[in-house]
C-alpha cells in the first residue's frame, strides 16, 4: 500500500502527473484488444559549460538545471566550491548553459570522452578515475532497519516507473527517510540530477545514503564516491569492477535489496544489524 505521508516529507517526489514526461498511446494487447497506456517522453538536452558544448544527453526533460550541474560536477568539470554565476535553461533550444566565474579549457578532457555501459548510453570522461585516490569516505554507522524501511518506502512511492516503466530512479536518503527522488531514462542521468540538487542546495554528503534501481556498475560507484556519499544501495545486482572500485574507496555497496534480503559486497563494517525481522517489509 502506498504511504502518502512519505510523499509529503520528500523534498522532491516523482512528478507522475506532469504532462511533459509521458504521452498516451494506443496499442493492442496479446488478445488483440485495444489498450491505452502511458509511455515515457525522451528528448535531447545539450549541456554547455560557459561557451563550450560538453555533451547532449537523452533525458525525460525534468530538472534540466540539476542534470547539467550534476553531470558537470560528476565529471569533475565543476569543483564543489566553484563560483557559479548562472544556470540558464532554454526549453525551445533544449539547452542548459552553466556559467562560472572562471572559464576553463576542457579540450583534453573532451578528447577522452567514452561511452559507458547501460541504458540510454551514458557518457563518461576518460580521466574521471583520477580523483578516486583522494576520496576518503566517512565511517558512519548504517542500521539495517533503515535499509528495510527505505526499500519499502521507495518501492511503494507513486513513480513514473510504476506509471509507464522505461526509467530508472536514484533517491537521496537520510537514515530511513527518502529526501530527493529523481527518475530518468538512464540511471546516469538520475544520479546526476541528485548531484546537481546537492550542489545547488549546498547539501552535505557524509550522512547520506544513495539508493538506485539500476545496476551497481563502476560508473555508479565512481559517481557516488566522488559525491562523498559513503553508502550505495540497489535492488539490482553488481558488476565485478563496481565491487572492486567500491572496496578500493571504502564505499558500502549493498545490492539485491528486496525487503529483508540484501547482499553487501563492500564496506560491511558500517552496517549495524539492529533489526532483522519486519513483517511489514516488502
Amino acid at each position: 500500500m502506498h504511504d502518502a505521508e512519505n510523499d509529503k516529507h520528500m523534498i522532491i517526489a516523482p512528478e507522475v502527473s506532469a504532462p511533459r514526461l509521458t504521452r498516451k498511446v494506443v496499442g493492442v494487447d496479446q488478445n488483440g484488444a485495444n489498450v491505452d497506456m502511458s509511455v515515457i517522453e525522451e528528448r535531447p538536452l545539450t549541456i554547455f559549460l560557459n561557451s563550450r558544448e560538453i555533451v547532449t544527453a537523452m533525458t525525460i526533460g525534468d530538472y534540466p538545471e540539476y542534470l547539467a550541474l550534476g553531470f558537470l560536477r560528476n565529471q569533475r568539470m565543476l569543483d564543489p566550491n566553484e563560483e557559479i554565476l548562472g544556470v540558464d535553461y532554454d526549453e525551445e533550444l533544449e539547452t542548459v548553459v552553466v556559467r562560472t566565474a572562471v572559464e576553463t579549457d576542457y579540450e583534453e578532457k573532451l578528447s577522452k570522452k567514452t561511452r559507458t555501459s547501460g541504458c540510454a548510453v551514458g557518457t563518461v570522461f576518460g580521466d574521471i578515475m583520477d580523483g578516486l585516490d583522494a576520496v576518503v569516505l566517512p565511517k558512519v554507522a548504517v542500521q539495517t532497519s533503515w535499509l528495510y524501511t527505505l526499500s519499502k518506502k521507495i518501492n511503494t512511492t507513486p513513480s513514473l516507473y510504476l506509471e509507464a516503466g522505461a526509467v530508472h530512479a536514484t533517491v537521496l536518503c537520510s537514515q530511513d527517510r527518502p529526501l530527493v527522488y529523481m527518475e530518468d531514462v538512464g540511471r546516469h542521468n538520475a544520479v546526476d540530477k541528485v548531484a546537481g540538487w546537492m550542489l545547488s542546495e549546498k547539501q552535505t554528503a557524509a550522512d547520506k545514503i544513495l539508493y538506485t534501481t539500476g545496476r551497481l556498475t563502476s560508473e555508479m560507484v565512481i559517481k557516488t564516491a566522488l559525491m562523498g556519499i559513503p553508502v550505495l544501495v540497489s535492488r539490482s545486482g553488481f558488476t565485478a569492477w563496481g565491487v572492486e572500485l567500491a572496496n578500493q574507496v571504502g564505499l558500502t555497496l549493498v545490492g539485491r535489496m528486496k525487503g529483508k534480503r540484501f547482499v553487501c559486497l563492500s564496506g560491511n563494517d558500517r552496517l549495524q544489524w539492529d533489526h532483522t525481522n519486519d513483517e511489514d517489509a516488502q
